[in-house]
């Protein structure tokens, strides 16, 4: 922008060499005499103070861009001067042609004035002509600038197409070849902009007519306008046109330079001849043009882009042999070839020799690893390399950090994508729109539509654009929420905005209303696409017969299939993903027939879905087939395909297709991978076919294959099942061990691979089930010093272990244990401990009737004896009642009715009336009151009292009587001593007997 003063002065210096070089025109005997010479400069004078070219920036510190009627994006940098709206009533308010030819003729050295003339032409609607065009042209042409010829020559295609151009924008070039001559070789400008403009407006056919044309008039289009003119219709995929205009160029004299054979490198790796890019540089050789290092980043990369990053690195590698100059380009080209091949390993491999070779990896050879790791789900390595690049003084962008952010949000953390997003935005990082729509769609995945709106408002007062991908998010956020009014609200704002919604805004709703069973709106939503001139695609039908289907409305996603008359493969695969949600799989699989049939194979993830759903019910047949229909049609299954394949039919027992389809896979060249190889093992141990597993496994390291922890834990559990059927504890004493267990140990330990908590727990539960109680605990003891956490199937083996032995109680402490780590029992854990303990009351039941068996038994052999013979043998008898009953635990009953024995009348008065405590039948009977005392319910103590008032009443001795009753007293209150108040009925008198605080009785 201009001072107003130096702007001013700046004018009157314009005029005055203005006037300076006016000249009467030349006399003409018709028209009257031309005025005096004081007369034209008065003329003059008015005119050029018609414009008024500074009188309204006075009053403005700063011009705004001027607008004339070809101003595009490219002009608009330009700050020419500006005339008033308010012109006065001149000859120049409604000049002729003639006027304006002449003064833009007198203009010609001015090229800003003869703008701002236009600008006023333009304001007053001045209609222009082809000469005044014309004129317009040679000056910017003359002056040499190539932005206003641009915008000129966009302004004059645009009026063209709009019928609104009196002539054909050829004819002014037409004009310009008339008055051209060897002093107006700056015209060739003018040709070289028109070819651009033609070009940037994608208008490839009528830039090159125009090019041959001007060739038949001698002109030598320039090279630069040629580069650019091949560079535009290779990254359009116009790869053959390009080449053969090339070609017919160079036969009319075209010189190409060291950028026109890098293009035709990078044409002829496009179009996939990758050997002909060598002829290319024997033709530089040729014709003495050194390649730079464009050219060989050129054919690198065109190698990388095929697939063939190997052979691009082999290139890179053998040119750096040769001393070839090679820049970081280069080496990017290779890495973003690796990392798209997902080779990330290869990668970073040649990332690390770029820093062997003393190339500094710059922010977008950074970006293309970190996107690769990104892809791959490997957040850890992404975010260690991005870590390493900010310590190295490279700064990071908003590419790297919505890559990092979008991983985030694939894995499911969309938590952390918002959590991330404030500290980048708190860092004052430039953020972009992408990284804005990543935090919208991690907002609306949480349920926080109405924040992602607020977070909208920050992102318009950031000056960042806002664009239909936003809105179609946040339409997306509402659907997922089954908010289908504030969804259509949005909408309606995006459509009053001027936004155009776009296929993926009308595809989100039609599956917003499908799935939220308004089926019959979203089939009137395609009408409306169509009426507002968006035509539903297969995505579009995908999505609504997917919708349907997953809401329960598959007749209605069959009738929609069965109306469409063009049905793709997609449309296709969305049926039979649609049958698979609805639990249809044979239809699913018939639809996949019929199109398989028709030579056409459904794509990728519904044969995925489709094969899963299969292994799922079992039917492994059907499984086989359609991996074998997918070979047949050249399309590749993944390895987690025939992974699934393989573990249905081990799990249908059928080893015999397993082994067959295991030996095709590897056949057809694939390479099995640790997973498929414990599949197998796996189904071998449990058919108890170990040798074949332990030939898998040698078989497998013969592959280079490393085992994992998870292939020795099913090794170790087919072997602890076997042993376990064939009766062999695993480390049991006095047993014959097992090698295979002790040997798959020390393996693992070779291997440096440590056992987890599932290769613990199959280890405690074999030990379990073999009774070696021991060593089982020394194995979870073992695992508790490692690190490792006991989960809930841990604790499961240990309890049902213990429950199934009868140690019901150690089972419940380990049950508490568990309880206080926080981990709630499963139902295999209560189930354990209820049989567990419905089995020790089995055992307990048996062992009581045992003992009240032989209670009875000795109740009977004591009834048949006589007064006499007890008083005989009392010793004997006293020995037999302590091991009976004392020893042998017997019932309580059965005491019982052995103390009724002992009070009978008989009995009690044949035993001598001096029974002194420290007499044998005193303990007796003191052992047995104290063992019936300790089950009150089981035996009633005021039953013995009555008993004990019985034999009282029939006058017994009362010294007997007195220790009976202290003897009843002292087992129903063992912790009580002191006094004993004891009536004796007999006497009617009261003895004070009882024991003192040491025990003593006295």
């Amino acid at each position: 922008m201009f001072s107003n003063c130096k702007y001013k002065i700046t004018w009157v210096k314009a005029k005055s060499k203005v006037v300076g070089r006016v000249k009467s025109p030349p006399p003409s005997p018709s028209p009257p005499p031309p005025p005096p010479p004081h007369v034209v400069l008065l003329s003059m004078s008015m005119r050029l103070r018609a414009f008024n070219l500074f009188l309204k920036s006075i009053h403005k510190p700063n011009l705004t861009p001027f607008s004339h009627p070809f101003a595009s994006t490219a002009l608009a940098h330009s700050t020419p001067l500006s005339f008033s709206d308010a012109t006065p009533s001149t000859p120049l308010s409604h000049p002729s042609t003639l006027h304006v030819l002449q003064t833009l003729h007198r203009l010609h050295h001015l090229p800003l004035l003869a703008l701002s003339f236009l600008d006023h032409l333009h304001r007053i609607g001045f209609p222009h002509t082809l000469s005044t065009y014309a004129a317009i042209t040679k000056i910017l042409a003359f002056w040499n600038l190539p932005r206003k010829l641009d915008s000129l020559f966009h302004h004059l295609i645009t009026l063209s197409k709009h019928h609104r151009l009196p002539f054909h924008p050829l004819q002014l070039f037409e004009t310009l070849f008339q008055d051209m001559d060897h002093h107006s070789h700056y015209l060739l400008r003018a040709f070289d902009g028109f070819v651009k403009t033609c070009v940037s407006l994608n208008m490839f056919d009528e830039a090159i007519d125009f090019l041959f044309q001007t060739r038949r008039r001698g002109i030598v289009p320039d090279v630069l306008t040629c580069n650019f003119l091949f560079n535009r219709l290779v990254e359009h995929g116009e790869v053959d046109k390009a080449l053969a205009i090339y070609e017919q160029l160079k036969r009319f004299g075209f010189r190409p330079n060291c950028y026109t054979y890098t293009i035709v490198i990078k044409a002829l790796c496009k179009r996939g001849d990758l050997m002909q890019p060598v002829c290319v540089f024997e033709e530089m050789e040729r014709v003495g043009i050194t390649p730079n290092s464009y050219c060989y980043a050129a054919y690198i990369e065109g190698l990388c882009n095929n697939h063939r990053s190997d052979l691009g690195y082999e290139v890179l590698q053998a040119f750096r042999k040769g001393n070839v100059p090679l820049e970081v380009y280069a080496y990017g080209a290779v890495v973003r070839g690796f990392c798209n091949e997902m080779k990330l390993d290869e990668a970073r491999g040649v990332f690390d020799d770029m820093e062997r070779q003393g190339v500094v990896p710059d922010v977008f050879v950074y970006s293309a690893l970190i996107h690769g790791y990104c892809k791959g789900h490997n957040l850890l390595k992404a975010l260690d390399l991005h870590d390493e690049m900010i310590s190295r003084g490279v700064k990071s962008n908003c590419v790297i950090v919505s890559h990092i952010l979008h991983c985030l949000g694939k894995m499911g953390m969309t938590l952390e994508v918002v959590d991330q997003f404030k500290v980048l935005k708190e860092s004052g990082m430039f953020l972009d729109g992408v990284v804005y729509n990543i935090v919208f769609d991690a907002l609306c995945k949480l349920g926080k539509v109405e924040d992602a709106i607020v977070m909208l408002e920050d992102m318009k007062s950031k000056g960042v654009a806002l664009d239909v991908k936003h809105y179609t998010t946040l339409i997306n956020g509402y659907c997922l929420q089954g908010d289908l009014v504030n969804g259509f609200r949005v909408f309606k704002e995006m459509n009053d905005k001027g936004f155009k919604p776009d296929i993926v805004t009308y595809n989100v709703l039609a599956t917003g209303l499908s799935r939220n069973g308004h089926a019959c709106e979203a089939l009137k939503l395609l009408d409306y696409m169509e009426s507002q001139g968006v035509k539903p695609n297969s995505t579009t039908h995908k999505l609504i017969i997917e919708g349907l289907c997953s809401a329960g409305k598959v007749l209605e996603a069959q009738a929609h299939f069965n109306s469409l008359e063009d049905k793709s493969v997609e449309i296709y695969s969305a049926m039979v993903n649609g049958y698979c949600e609805a639990n249809l799989v044979k239809k699913s699989y018939e639809i996949f027939l019929k199109l398989s049939n028709q030579g056409n194979l459904a794509n990728d993830a519904s044969c995925f879905k489709l094969l899963t759903k299969l292994c799922v019910t079992g039917d492994t047949e059907k499984a086989v087939m359609l991996l074998e229909r997918m070979l047949l049609s050249n399309v590749k299954p993944s390895i987690i395909m025939f992974s699934k394949v393989l573990a249905a039919l081990c799990q249908a027992g059928d080893m015999e297709n397993a082994l067959s389809l295991f030996n095709s896979f590897v056949h057809r060249g694939f390479t099995p991978d640790v997973i498929m190889y414990t599949i197998m093992i796996n189904g071998y141990c449990r058919m108890n076919c170990l040798q074949v597993a332990y030939d898998l496994l040698q078989d497998m390291k013969r592959r280079g294959i490393k085992p994992d922890v998870i292939t020795y834990t099913v090794l170790l559990d087919g072997n602890l099942k076997a042993n376990l059927r064939r009766g062999v504890s695993p480390r049991g004493k006095g047993k014959r061990i097992s090698l295979s267990v002790s040997s798959t140990l020390r393996d693992m330990e070779q291997m440096e691979i440590n056992p987890d908590v599932v290769c613990y727990t199959v280890l405690i539960d074999g030990h379990m089930k073999t009774n070696d109680f021991q060593e089982a605990i020394s194995l979870f003891d073992e695992m508790i010093d490692s690190g490792l956490e006991p989960n809930t199937v841990t604790y499961t083996a240990l309890v049902s272990g213990l429950c199934n032995r009868g140690h019901v109680e150690k089972a419940i402490i380990l049950l508490n244990e568990m309880s206080s780590k926080g981990m709630t029992p499963d139902v295999h854990i209560i189930s354990a401990l209820k049989r567990g303990i419905i089995k020790a009351r089995r055992v307990e039941k048996r062992r009581t009737m045992l003992k009240l068996h032989i209670g009875y038994h000795v109740i009977a052999c004591l009834s048949s004896i006589s007064n006499e013979e007890f008083l005989l043998h009392y010793k004997e008898t006293e020995k037999y009642i302590l091991h009976t009953v004392v020893r042998l635990d017997i019932p309580y009953c059965t005491r019982g009715i052995f103390l009724n024995w002992l009070f009978c009348p008989g009995v009690t008065q044949s035993l001598p009336c001096d029974l002194n405590i420290d007499s044998p039948s005193f303990r007796v009977c003191q052992r047995l009151m104290f063992k019936l005392s300790t089950d009150m319910k089981t035996y009633n103590p005021s039953r013995l009292f009555v008993r004990l008032r019985f034999n009282i009443d029939l006058q017994f001795p009362p010294l007997c009587s007195f220790f009976w009753a202290l003897l009843f007293l002292r087992c129903l209150y063992p912790c009580s001593y002191g006094l004993f108040r004891v009536p004796c009925l007999a006497k009617s008198r009261e003895y004070n007997f009882g024991c003192d605080e040491r025990g003593k009785w006295r």
